[in-house]
């Protein structure tokens, strides 16, 4: 009897550790895409440009966020850097356009990594790349 109560204790604490390690499993990253991209005013030789991004989540818990850093890297090499305070939520299995200025060069094809600060066990990290192709009124070209 005393066999067979601990074959059923141990059995029981297998079957609880194994459900607990589902309940730990990593998140989905989270998909990020270039939604759009607006004009702001630089200084100097400094191109300046509001980049939004639209930030899915494709797991079954909301994203809270308070921060969010990028870069934009061209060919291997750094196209533009923003930061941003912005905080929120992305909700599970939902979507959100999330805001960030930039300081960036002119050139056509962009890599975005970043990261979201905040998030439960760390920071949520993403990565996107692209053709991007920038309006001739970003640059003087227009009228």
């Amino acid at each position: 009897m005393a066999a067979r109560m601990r074959l059923a204790g141990t059995s029981l604490a297998a079957l609880l550790l194994l459900a607990g390690c589902a309940a730990f499993q990593a998140p989905e990253p989270v998909t990020v895409n270039l939604a759009g991209v607006e004009a702001l005013e630089g200084e100097g030789l400094e191109l300046r440009m509001l980049v939004k991004l639209r930030v899915q989540n494709p797991n079954d818990a909301p994203l809270d966020f308070n921060g969010l850093s990028l870069q934009m890297d061209v060919r291997d090499k750094r196209f533009a850097t923003g930061v941003s305070d912005a905080a929120g939520t992305i909700p599970r299995f939902g979507e959100t356009i999330v805001a960030v200025p930039v300081s960036i060069s002119m050139i056509h094809i962009y890599e975005i990594t970043g990261r979201f600060g905040g998030a439960p066990f760390g920071a949520a990290r993403f990565s996107s790349k692209g053709e991007l192709t920038l309006p001739a009124e970003l640059f003087g070209g227009g009228k």
